[in-house]
């Protein structure tokens, strides 16, 4: 046995505490350590911040409304990692692709207020990001949307429509295709 698996038992175990063992497994926790590291950060966010019902290290700056309504791979948990974002998705899912990047202050939102009553909202709809989408700083997902495979999202732009076919850079208030790839 060498010398990494030894430490990474005790390691494991004490974490296990904390956060749901199915999600201290995978590339982040296996090959880069990365995730151990990102485990001890978000403690204080799960002990006594917003992200307490949260069963997997998630940056304390980073808000994550509701965990059952997230789907994703393990090796992808170093999109919890970014500080600033927020995932509104009380009434509806977040599907997140494989090799996805999320940049600081993301917003993903499945619902938003009744534009008639804003003491209401308005029935969430479901968000799904396809493979190796790259969603730029400052940038906001609104209810429904689709992006495709390998969309780029440039930096502060406002989705607010699909974008299925993927491959593609989009950017703008509401978003826009600017470009193939």
């Amino acid at each position: 046995m060498n010398l990494s698996k030894i430490w990474r038992f005790p390691i494991k175990l004490f974490f296990s505490l904390f956060y749901a063992s199915r999600y201290l497994r995978g590339y982040y926790f296996d090959k880069k350590r990365m995730g151990w590291y990102w485990c001890f950060i978000g403690l204080s966010s799960r002990l006594f911040g917003a992200n307490r019902n949260i069963p997997w290290p998630v940056n304390p700056r980073t808000i994550i409304s509701n965990a059952k309504n997230i789907e994703f791979n393990v090796d992808d948990i170093h999109v919890f990692q970014t500080p600033g974002c927020y995932w509104q998705n009380q009434q509806a899912k977040i599907i997140v692709g494989r090799n996805c990047y999320v940049a600081p202050n993301v917003g993903l939102i499945t619902s938003n207020h009744d534009v008639y009553d804003i003491t209401k909202h308005v029935a969430g709809k479901d968000i799904v990001l396809g493979e190796r989408c790259w969603l730029g700083m400052n940038s906001m997902i609104l209810p429904g949307v689709t992006l495709g495979p390998h969309t780029v999202v440039g930096a502060g732009s406002v989705v607010t429509h699909s974008f299925p076919q993927g491959h593609c850079v989009i950017a703008g208030n509401p978003a826009k295709m600017i470009r193939q790839l």
